[in-house]
Order: C-alpha cells, then sequence, then structure tokens
C-alpha cells in the first residue's frame, strides 16, 4: 500500500483501490483534488490495473467543499479565470481506465461532482447525494451541468439543482444516479467486485470501449467548467451566498434577498 497525505492506494489483483482519508466528512479542497488526479495518472500508467476503486473512510463520501476553512481557495479565486480546482477534475475525468464509486454516505456538491467522475456508484440505503449549490447561493461547478443531465436528464437535473434536495441511496438508484444498492457494510466490498468483474474483460477492448461512449466529454467539460466558473465567480461576492454559508453552518434554511 502506498500512501499520499490525504490517499492511501492499495492494489487487489488488477484492481486498485484509491482511499480519501479525511474522515469522517472527507471535505475537499484543491490539495485533495490534486492528489486524485494525480494518483489516477499514475494509475493510467501502470499495465497491471484495469479499473479503480474510487472510496473514502469515514461516514461520508465526499461532503463538498468546507467553506468556513481559513484554506479556502475555492471560494476565493485568485483571478477570475477558471477555478484551478477544475483543472485538477478535468485530469481526473481524463482517466483512461473504468471506475467504480464507492458512496457508503453524504456526496455532496463538488462531493456529488467527484462521485460522478465514476463510470459506476455502488451506494446504499444510507447514501445521501445532493447538488446542493443554488441553496448556498451558487451556480453548480465541478463540471456537474454536464454529467448530472447526462446521468439522470435535464429535467431531474435541474430539479436537483434548483431545490438542493438531498435524496437517499434508493432514490438515487430509481433516478439512474446509482447503479447498485446494497447493505452499507458491503458498499466497499461490492464495488471492488464490480471492479474485479470489469478487470476479467480484455484491458485494452474496455478502454477502447469506453473511450467511445465518452467520446467528446471531456472536451465538453472543459467548455462547462470555464462557464462554471464565471458565474461562480461573481457570485461568491454576493450577499446570497454569504447568506448560504453561513445559514449551512447553523443548520437553518437561507433567507436569501437576490443580491
Amino acid at each position: 500500500m502506498s500512501t499520499a497525505s490525504d490517499l492511501k492506494i492499495s492494489h487487489e489483483g488488477h484492481v486498485a483501490l484509491v482511499e480519501i482519508s479525511r474522515p469522517p466528512h472527507n471535505f475537499f479542497d484543491f490539495d485533495l483534488i490534486q492528489q486524485i488526479a494525480s494518483s489516477f495518472e499514475a494509475l493510467d500508467k501502470n499495465p497491471n490495473c484495469r479499473a479503480i476503486v474510487l472510496a473514502s473512510e469515514g461516514t461520508a463520501f465526499c461532503a463538498g467543499a468546507n467553506f468556513n476553512s481559513s484554506n479556502d481557495k475555492i471560494s476565493r479565486p485568485e483571478n477570475p479565470g477558471t477555478n484551478p480546482l477544475y483543472f485538477e477534475a478535468i485530469r481526473i475525468f481524463s482517466c483512461k481506465k473504468p471506475i467504480v464509486a464507492a458512496i457508503q454516505g453524504a456526496a455532496v456538491g463538488g462531493g456529488l461532482g467527484l462521485a460522478l467522475v465514476a463510470d459506476f456508484r455502488v451506494t446504499c440505503p444510507e447514501g445521501r447525494f445532493t447538488a446542493n449549490f443554488n441553496r448556498l447561493g451558487f451556480h453548480p461547478g465541478f463540471g456537474l451541468s454536464v454529467t448530472l443531465p447526462r446521468l439522470v436528464g435535464i429535467q431531474k437535473a435541474n430539479l436537483l439543482f434548483f431545490t438542493g434536495r438531498r435524496i437517499n441511496g434508493q432514490e438515487a438508484l430509481d433516478m439512474g444516479l446509482a447503479d447498485l444498492l446494497v447493505p452499507q457494510s458491503e458498499v466497499r466490498a461490492q464495488a471492488m467486485k464490480l471492479a474485479k468483474e470489469i478487470a476479467v474483460s480484455a484491458p485494452l477492448s474496455v478502454q477502447s470501449t469506453r473511450a467511445t461512449m465518452r467520446q467528446g466529454l471531456v472536451e465538453q467539460l472543459q467548455q462547462a467548467v470555464a462557464h462554471e466558473s464565471a458565474e461562480q465567480n461573481w457570485q461568491f461576492k454576493t450577499a446570497d451566498f454569504k447568506e448560504g454559508v453561513k445559514a449551512m453552518t447553523e443548520r437553518r434554511e437561507p433567507n436569501f434577498q437576490g443580491q
């Protein structure tokens, strides 16, 4: 097993397990997304790796960005261009190996975006999925304006975006957001089982088929994150964004003023 500061990487046969280690909530920042991107690029170059499982320690898969952190660079970009974090997200999306995500708890905001990098999602009734950006006062990011409607359709994506509604594992399965529903204690094992099943197939053929099925996705995401960043950059300066984050911290409904 190899480790980065916030990742644990191990191998079982032809499957690599990439585990986020920031329990219990696994909040992300630029450094974590960069670590994941670099680990995926390394696994792309490893001929022994045929599939990847993306998992996490703790109660949440990834509860999104921690906007209350003094190191928060996500809502305070240094320049008005595309958020550098999203360049790292594009590196993750550029991975050539099939990915299975093990969603044992909350996948929130950008954490949901990270979950949708994967080709398949294994979850449980306790899984929680929410695109809560509008509830926080800003535009969705992490390429979700492309990946979410691609999975569930525009109408359902709009419902999740506009309301910030939280759905459980069963609802995610019914909606097409998840592919397999199992008991919480089995999420990791079933994700590994699926990845090992994929790894039995001819690796060159799997990667070729995957590239065909995802054709144009990375290029579409590059355009999407540029637009998402532009919208977020001005909305991060609004009173509504400050109120959204404050309301989340205080666990109450926000009182937005449209300014």
